[in-house]
């Protein structure tokens, strides 16, 4: 019964993957192709930025906003009817439960817009993570038919690689590859052996380690996608992950001007410990337009190792020294394993990346990178209202005691003092010469 169990949740994993493939892919493609046919077209620039009552009539809830996120609400959820059609149907419940998350999430772009909120560095992931939490845990709101967090941010990361051009890497030369693989590697592993040391297994500890080290939510997502790891604790983590990144956006920017770190040091070390490009160019602004650029290029260069490390992980995981009672004595797994434990979206955003960087014309990439990075922050926003309404604040104060908690925050400080040190080598010239940014 449990291996078939173990199977079935094999297959959902697999065709939820390929589910978000396809709905991602469909989209770049969809957007590319009518840039391609019509040239002229002005695709939409959404802006959530607002000061005022006056201001957030006017601009944000313009009528031409008004209109795009009606079209991608009926687009969004008629994507996800179409999914939902193959899985046995659409009902009225999942309509109206689709609409008040749909609503959540731009409630969490429209709030986290205000420039007194924009100017202490909340991202509208908070926000939609405070509007899950809050419904679900005080309001008690359940909609269990589309908080789908991992199938939503795993979409949004396929139409991320639209945005990941190659090209832009070469501005730090280098330098940010060299810091990304000696903060990934190094990071990774220390938390995992602090995470056994405090007596939290190896799924958790992978869950967290690759938060810590490469990405945060999204590297999580991924890890848990490699070792197909339980849900409660990928949610654990993705609340970690975004509760601690609030006083490390307020603090390391502050830190970096008092300590009168370089501009371009406090960008690569800002870059390598800031979980999304989003936070590395709200926390950098303060700090010059270098430290955004080189704290950009260096978080690009983390979400690049994003799909190595998924198969580096994936492979261990399947390979490793199992207990004796899971052990089989006489065969070994093979590649094919080791395929169904790799994360398939994963292959949707390398060739997004790769396609829009040598293939695709500048010209459309610049008529519609802004238009796909809004169908991204979207999908995200979901993702992120959808962790809320799935994370219940008794459950996680009770997973291993805390302990979880303790590893991670532990081994982000580890992470942050690891991180300035590289981009002191690397970026201070010690190692190489700091590159011409301005």
């Amino acid at each position: 019964m449990e291996v078939g169990l173990e199977s079935k949740a094999k297959r959902e994993g697999v065709s939820e993957d390929m589910r978000a493939l396809g709905i991602g892919g469909l989209l770049i493609l969809g957007v590319w192709g009518v840039a391609f046919i019509f040239p002229d077209l002005v695709f939409p620039r959404i802006d959530f930025s607002w000061s005022d009552a006056e201001d957030l009539l006017g601009k944000v809830l313009s009528w031409n906003q008004f209109y795009f996120l009606v079209f991608s609400g009926l687009l969004f959820g008629g994507l996800l009817g179409a999914v939902q059609v193959f899985s046995g149907g659409v009902s009225g419940t999942f309509v109206k439960q689709f609409v008040v998350i749909y609503l959540l999430a731009i409630a969490s772009l429209v709030i986290a817009g205000q420039a007194g909120i924009d100017a202490w560095g909340i991202e509208y992931v908070l926000v939609a993570l405070a509007l899950g939490l809050v419904g679900s845990n005080l309001l008690g709101i359940h909609l269990a038919g589309v908080a789908q967090a991992e199938f939503y941010i795993k979409t949004g990361l396929v139409i991320m690689g639209s945005g990941m051009l190659f090209g832009d890497l070469l501005q730090a030369g280098v330098a940010g590859m060299l810091q990304a693989l000696a903060v990934v590697g190094v990071v990774w592993i220390f938390s995992l052996w602090l995470s056994r040391k405090l007596g939290i297994d190896d799924e958790f500890g992978v869950i967290l380690a690759s938060a810590v080290s490469i990405c945060g939510v999204s590297a999580a997502i991924v890890a848990a996608g490699a070792i197909q790891g339980d849900k409660k604790k990928l949610s654990y983590v993705t609340t970690l992950v975004l509760l601690v990144a609030i006083p490390m956006l307020i603090f390391q920017p502050w830190l970096a001007q008092l300590f009168e770190i370089p501009p371009l040091v406090a960008g690569a070390w800002l870059g390598g410990t800031l979980d999304t490009t989003a936070s590395v160019a709200a926390a950098t602004e303060i700090l010059g337009p270098a430290a955004t650029k080189v704290g950009i290029v260096v978080k690009f260069s983390q979400n690049v190792l994003i799909g190595v490390a998924a198969f580096f992980i994936a492979t261990w995981w399947v390979l490793r020294k199992k207990p004796a009672q899971e052990a089989d004595p006489v065969s070994k797994p093979g590649f094919g394993v080791i395929w169904e434990r790799f994360p398939k979206f994963i292959l949707g955003f390398l060739a997004a990346a790769l396609v829009s960087s040598f293939f695709v014309p500048g010209e459309i990439t610049s008529q519609t990178g802004a238009f796909l990075k809004s169908l991204q922050k979207i999908w995200f926003a979901l993702a992120f209202v959808a962790i809320g309404l799935e994370a219940r604040f008794a459950e996680l104060w009770q997973l291993q005691g805390g302990k979880p908690a303790l590893a991670f925050i532990t081994a982000q400080f580890f992470n942050i003092a690891w991180t300035l040190l590289w981009a002191y080598l690397l970026f201070g010239g010690y190692l190489l010469d700091p590159p011409s940014i301005q």
